[in-house]
Formats: structure tokens, sequence, C-alpha cells
């Protein structure tokens, strides 16, 4: 599995309550072709599903559950994200080492400039755990 780092929302990152991920992915500002009155739609995979892999690489400890939300919005601060897909809580028995998330590919069709990802932990916080997540360029199933 290749991982670029331009393309990571969490390196490692230490997930002990409800955050989102440490980067976020920029799409780009919309074009306007040349005699065109309307941007062109963005097109992330140029008709191809965009791989992600999120992935435990620390197990987590005393947490209840985690869930893992894509969300986008058109303002780099995320003032007002749309969550655009989300897991099913994770139990924390399930969240050990080596562990990945189901969401395997960006949903299509996402129209907002900026990606990034949101943890969400239930019961108390975690005193242990980390995730690294990005695009990848194809998901390793064995």
């Amino acid at each position: 599995m290749i991982m670029s780092l331009q393309d990571l929302y969490s390196d490692a990152q230490a997930i002990t309550a409800s955050a989102a991920s440490t980067n976020y992915y920029d799409r780009g500002a919309q074009g306007l072709p040349y005699g065109a009155t309307v941007a062109m739609p963005r097109d992330m995979g140029k008709g191809n599903q965009v791989p992600l892999r999120i992935q435990v690489v620390e197990t987590f400890a005393t947490l209840t559950s985690l869930k893992v939300a894509v969300q986008a919005d058109d303002d780099v601060a995320f003032g007002s994200p749309t969550t655009v897909l989300e897991t099913e809580a994770i139990a924390a028995a399930s969240l050990v080492r080596g562990y990945y998330f189901n969401i395997i590919y960006l949903p299509v069709g996402l129209t907002e400039r900026y990606i990034r990802l949101y943890y969400t932990v239930a019961g108390s916080n975690a005193t242990a755990g980390k995730i690294t997540a990005g695009h990848v360029l194809a998901n390793q199933t064995a």
C-alpha cells in the first residue's frame, strides 16, 4: 500500500478525545473554462473511486467506542462541515493495531472544496490509541 505524505489526514495521530484529523485535503478552486459562466465540477478521481485507508497504528485503551466520519466544507476552518459518510461505532475491543475502518473509498459526488476526517470518541476519553489515515494508491486486502 502506497501513501503520500501530502495526502495524509492523520499521521499516527493520538485520538484521546473527539477531534478532527490533524490535516485536511484541499481539492483546489474550481476552474472556469473559457467562455463558460459556470465553474467546472470537481472530479477528484477522474471517473474512478479514490481509495482511502484509515488504520489503527496503536491499540486504543479506556474508551468505549470510536466512529470516523468524512466531512467536507467550502470553509478551510470547517465552520459548518457536512458529514458525507460515517462508520458505525467500533467497540474498543476491536480497535487494536492493524484494524482498519470500513470506509475504503471517498464518496463520489463531493462538491465542497475541503475534506477532513472527524473522530468521535464514546465513553471515557482514550488514554492510548493512534490512527494513520490518508489516500492510498490502492487498498491492501491481505
